[in-house]
C-alpha cells in the first residue's frame, strides 16, 4: 500500500514535470515562431526593398550645405548614411553575431560640417529604426563639436523613452530624464525610405530633432507640430512646422521606391535676442553612391571622397 502510494506520488510529479515542459516548449516556440515571423516580415516588406537594402551595401549622398547660425548663412557640407544592420534590443547595440532575437534596422548616420568664423562646427545624428515599421526608433544619438566644447545626448526606447544628455553648458549639463513617447523628429528620415504612406500627418506632438534641441539650447520635449504632405512631378514634400518654436522643416523625397531624400530645408530663428533673424537652412544633393565604405579605408579609397564632393 505505502509503495503503491509513492508510485503515485512518483507518477504525479512526473506528470507535472511533463505537462510544465509542454508548457515551456510551446511557449518557446511561440515566441522563437513570433521571432521569426517579426523578422520575416521586417525582411519582408517588399522583393524590392530586400534588394536595395540587404546587398551589402550602405547608400551615402552629399548635400551642398547652407547652415543658419549666429544670424548669418554658413557654406558647408551634408551625408546621410543609410545602411541596414542587426540591433540588440536589450543592449540597444549593433550585434556582432546573427540572432533570432536581434531586430534588423535601417540605421542613419546624418552628418554636419561648416564653419563660423575661425572655428569649425562638426554635427552627427544616429537614429536606430526598425524596418519593421512596427515601433519608435530604438534609439537616437546626437554629438556636436566646436572649440568652445562638445555635447552628447542619448535616447534608448525602453518602457518610457529614456534620455541622457551631456553639454558643457550649465544648465545642459549631465542630466538623465524619461519622457512619455511620442513621434520623434529623427525617425522620420528613417520612416520615410521604409514607409513614406504612413508618415504622420495632422496636428500632432513630435520631439524635434536633437540637432535642433542643442544648437538652440530648447529643452528635450514633445512640441505641437503640423504635418503635411505634398506630391510634386516625381518628388513629395513632407513639411514639419512647430508654432511654439516658429519653426519648420521640408524634406523633399522620391515618391518612387527607394524615396531617395533630395534636399531639405529648415526655418528657424538664428541668433538669440529679440533681434533674431528668420533663416532658412538647405541641403541640395551633390551626388549618391551605394559602397560598403566600411572597407574602404586605404588612402587609395580617398578618390571616393572626391567622387560625393566631399
Amino acid at each position: 500500500m505505502r509503495k503503491s502510494i509513492i508510485l503515485f506520488g512518483i507518477l504525479g510529479i512526473l506528470a507535472v514535470i511533463a505537462c510544465s515542459n509542454i508548457k515551456a516548449d510551446e511557449a518557446t516556440e511561440n515566441k522563437e515562431k513570433t521571432i521569426v515571423e517579426d523578422k520575416e516580415s521586417a525582411k519582408g516588406i517588399s522583393e524590392d526593398f530586400k534588394k536595395y537594402w540587404y546587398a551589402g551595401n550602405a547608400e551615402i549622398t552629399s548635400y551642398q550645405l547652407e547652415q543658419a547660425r549666429y544670424g548669418e548663412i554658413r557654406k558647408g557640407t551634408a551625408v546621410l548614411i543609410y545602411v541596414t544592420e542587426d540591433f540588440l534590443p536589450k543592449e540597444q547595440v549593433k550585434a556582432d553575431s546573427q540572432n533570432t532575437d536581434n531586430v534588423p534596422v535601417l540605421k542613419l548616420n546624418a552628418t554636419k560640417k561648416f564653419n563660423t568664423g575661425i572655428y569649425p562646427y562638426s554635427i552627427m545624428q544616429s537614429t536606430f529604426y526598425p524596418v519593421s515599421d512596427n515601433q519608435h526608433a530604438i534609439k537616437i544619438s546626437s554629438s556636436m563639436q566646436e572649440w568652445c566644447g562638445h555635447v552628447y545626448a542619448q535616447l534608448n526606447n525602453r518602457k518610457k523613452f529614456e534620455v541622457m544628455s551631456h553639454s558643457y553648458f550649465q544648465n545642459e549639463a549631465d542630466q538623465e530624464f524619461s519622457l512619455d513617447k511620442a513621434i520623434l523628429e529623427n525617425e522620420l528620415w528613417t520612416k520615410i525610405r521604409v514607409n513614406p504612406d504612413d508618415l504622420p500627418k495632422g496636428d500632432i506632438k513630435i520631439i524635434p530633432s536633437f540637432e535642433y534641441s542643442r544648437l538652440r539650447h530648447k529643452e528635450i520635449k514633445a512640441y505641437t507640430a503640423k504635418t503635411t504632405s505634398q506630391k510634386q512631378d516625381k518628388t513629395t514634400i513632407y513639411t514639419i512646422s512647430y508654432p511654439e518654436l516658429n519653426r519648420s522643416v521640408s524634406i523633399t523625397y522620391n515618391t518612387v521606391f527607394p524615396h531617395e531624400i533630395e534636399s531639405w530645408t529648415e526655418t528657424f530663428k538664428s541668433g538669440f535676442g529679440p533681434n533674431a533673424k528668420e533663416l532658412t537652412t538647405k541641403a541640395t544633393k551633390i551626388k549618391r553612391i551605394k559602397s560598403a565604405y566600411w572597407g574602404k579605408n586605404s588612402n587609395k579609397d580617398e578618390v571616393l571622397r572626391e567622387e560625393l564632393g566631399l
